[in-house]
């Protein structure tokens, strides 16, 4: 069997914020998140999936209108004419609009009911399908741990709106562990909520976040879509693809090394290389490629590029557009001052100095807490290194090769 696994789909995401952007393409933008469900729908036909798994936050919260519900039963009724189920569950954006509940969807639509874990078993598909869906926006108990047993004979996935044991950026909703899951006796763990791809676990038992189908922001970059699983004879999963969706935008945080950069031309120069290497070269046609630059690193180019940052910006900007596909979405500089150098002939003899140093101070204490009470950090020490002070247990020694250990590492750093 072929089962095709989404979340987090967010129709009709209002894509807050654009509206700051002066020539942002922000309709473009806009329309991305159902552009990116046609696709949905247009690769599980081309597939002939067995079956369509939704596992959360088909919505954005409140809709604007009732076209957002609309638009979805229309796909969802695509699916219906080929005669390819689907089974859905209510995340927590989902929850906070009442007519998400309301909605009348089509007959080959299964959604998982919110008061208690439900199972949908279909034994002409070899496939049992298990799922709650959320009450209410904030859920904050294990849901997974009300799931029923592993129906035999059957390949069992559960949909799951959660955070698992808490991903960085994500609430902590229908928290659980991992290992509860795997222990569970499903063959597919079909998880949503956190935005970015991955594969929980992989070994016998696949627990998967898919990412959601669309980038909607500059923290949500990199390509989006869904997982195409495929399943054989024996109930093993032998296939776990991801399929892009995402062909109307795409959201990219490129960073610009400017080591080699002298001034503003070198800068600009270096940007349009890894637009090209990064971007421009995998341009797809219709999709805008939204696209925040960052400089970093050291550079001799630093001071103009913070004084003359709205310059530069601009420079940026005009670069993108020589790309057609190229949106420019924020221009950021996050460099620093070069390194002093040191040349090689002189570093051998300041490693020697640092060590001469050192060997003088953890010889005399006295000297040591002297020099600690006279800049302040005596007393910013753990108080078990403070009590050390008292002991002749060769303390000073440490702190002092400590210390110029440091010192001979950010020497040997700046060769």
């Amino acid at each position: 069997m072929k089962l095709l696994h989404a979340a987090d789909l967010h129709i009709d995401s209002p894509l807050r914020g654009l509206d700051r952007y002066p020539g942002a393409p922000a309709e473009h933008l806009r329309n991305a998140t159902r552009t990116a469900v046609d696709n949905l729908v247009d690769l599980a036909l081309e597939e002939e999936v067995t079956a369509v798994l939704l596992a959360g936050d088909i919505y954005d919260g409140s809709w604007r209108d009732v076209n957002t519900g609309l638009y979805f039963t229309e796909q969802m009724r695509r699916l219906r004419e080929a005669d390819i189920p689907v089974f859905m569950i209510s995340g927590n954006h989902d929850a906070e609009n009442k007519m998400t509940m309301k909605l009348t969807l089509p007959d080959n639509v299964h959604r998982f009911p919110a008061q208690s874990a439900g199972s949908s078993v279909h034994e002409d598909l070899g496939l049992a399908v298990h799922g709650q869906s959320f009450a209410q926006a904030k859920v904050t108990d294990d849901l997974a741990a009300g799931y029923r047993s592993a129906v035999p004979g059957l390949f069992n996935v559960g949909l799951l709106h959660t955070s698992l044991d808490g991903r960085p950026g994500h609430d902590r909703y229908a928290p659980c562990n991992l290992e509860r899951l795997v222990d569970h006796g499903y063959g597919y763990w079909a998880l949503g909520h956190i935005h970015k791809r991955e594969v929980v676990h992989g070994d016998g038992v696949h627990v998967v976040f898919p990412g959601n189908t669309q980038g909607r922001h500059a923290g949500e970059t990199g390509p989006k879509g869904c997982t195409l699983v495929t399943v054989d004879g024996s109930g093993s999963v032998t296939g776990l693809e991801h399929r892009d969706l995402d062909t109307a935008a795409r959201w990219h945080e490129v960073p610009v090394r400017m080591t080699d950069a002298l001034d503003l031309d070198d800068a600009c120069g270096l940007v349009e290389r890894e637009l090209q290497s990064r971007v421009t070269d995998h341009a797809v046609d219709g999709r805008v490629d939204a696209v925040r630059v960052v400089a970093v690193g050291a550079s001799e180019a630093h001071t103009a590029l913070l004084t003359r940052r709205e310059g530069f910006t601009a420079e940026v900007r005009g670069l993108g557009q020589d790309y057609p596909s190229v949106w420019i979405e924020k221009v950021r500089v996050d460099t620093s001052r070069p390194h002093d150098r040191v040349p090689p002939e002189r570093l051998a003899g300041l490693v020697a100095d640092v060590r001469e140093e050192a060997a003088r101070l953890g010889a005399s204490p006295e000297r040591v807490l002297e020099v600690l009470t006279g800049t302040g950090l005596q007393g910013k020490l753990p108080a078990e290194v403070r009590a050390s002070f008292d002991r002749d247990d060769g303390w000073a020694g440490r702190m002092a090769d400590g210390a110029a250990d440091l010192l001979v590492a950010m020497l040997e750093e700046s060769r």
